[in-house]
């Protein structure tokens, strides 16, 4: 059975493709990106080509070389890369799957194929079975967004007997809000050495009271050190402070929803924090606006997310 060099836990930054201007991937930047999330967020996992990455806009050669940027760039660097394979085929997904064998990926993951859709816990498991099987000696994960990809069975079911069927099974990640769910994840598999990440990054507070073992987002690139502060709070029990940072953060992931928050905006928020260039979205996304930036900018400072000058008191909202 594929054991990892260690247990997926802590913050796992979903990554952004940095792309140019025209729309090309940007890999020249991805070094340095690695260096960013170590130095300065504190974030040494990440999960490529997944939501946040714009995975499926992607084509198949361009998900293998953005795979092998991220391992060759994060090797000594980085604890773990898991590689999203997930596509509407099988035989890609397997492509992908055994392609990130190859490169030394630390893992795989897969989300349910979303047109054709496989509408029962055995179909499934059959699907991500046959994937897994391609990379026999890599970790594998599901990746549960039910949101997106119309999926609707449950986590807790999928998970029942599911290491009988995919011994390599390991973990999952868990982006939804039913933390009924969620929690059953947890409270079924006790003895089970699972890695349960949670993928909805204004409520992990709540998801680690239940028992996630980490976490993967997209706000953990740029808002990684602050989510560390509470984990470290959470994990001394000083819980205060760790509510006290989850609201902070809700601050401002509640102010940019408002405004129209996703994959795009994620770019522009990337680039304003970090300095490096992650471009524009690919189609059918659009490039954020100015007045989006703007105002998330503003936010950031008040918030003292961003260093800045010229602030005389910080505001009363800041983090403490």
């Amino acid at each position: 059975m594929a054991s990892p060099k260690k247990k997926l836990q802590g913050l796992v930054a979903a990554t952004i493709t940095p792309m140019t201007e025209n729309g090309e991937i940007n890999f020249s930047v991805i070094g340095q990106y690695v260096d960013y999330l170590v130095k300065e967020q504190g974030v040494k996992n990440v999960f490529v080509n997944g939501t946040t990455g714009e995975g499926l806009s992607l084509s198949i050669s361009e998900r293998r070389r953005v795979a092998e940027e991220w391992v060759t760039k994060g090797r000594n660097k980085l604890d773990q890369v898991v590689i999203h394979v997930g596509a509407l085929s099988l035989k890609e997904s397997q492509e992908l799957a055994q392609h990130a064998a190859e490169i030394g990926a630390d893992g795989i993951a897969v989300l349910a194929p979303f047109f054709l859709k496989p509408w029962n816990k055995d179909v499934l498991i059959n699907f991500l079975k046959e994937v897994a099987a391609a990379a026999p000696a890599l970790p594998f994960y599901y990746y549960h967004i039910p949101a997106l990809t119309g999926i609707k069975i449950r986590a807790e079911e999928l998970l029942d007997g599911i290491q009988d069927k995919i011994p390599t099974f390991q973990g999952l990640k868990f982006s939804d809000t039913d933390l009924l769910d969620f929690g059953q994840c947890v409270d079924q598999n006790r003895q089970r050495q699972f890695a349960f990440l949670f993928g909805v990054d204004e409520q992990l507070l709540s998801a680690l009271v239940m028992g996630a073992t980490g976490a993967v987002g997209s706000t953990y690139n740029y808002l990684g050190k602050k989510t560390n502060q509470m984990l470290e709070a959470f994990e001394r029990k000083d819980f205060s402070v760790a509510l006290n940072y989850q609201f902070c953060i809700q601050r401002f992931i509640n102010f940019v929803l408002k405004l129209g928050f996703g994959v795009s905006q994620t770019k522009a928020i990337m680039t304003l924090v970090s300095g490096i260039p992650m471009g524009p979205p690919r189609l059918p996304l659009q490039k954020a606006s100015r007045e989006f930036t703007d105002n998330a900018e503003a936010k950031l400072k008040s918030l003292d997310f961003l260093s800045f000058t010229g602030l005389k008191d910080r505001n009363l909202e800041a983090c403490s």
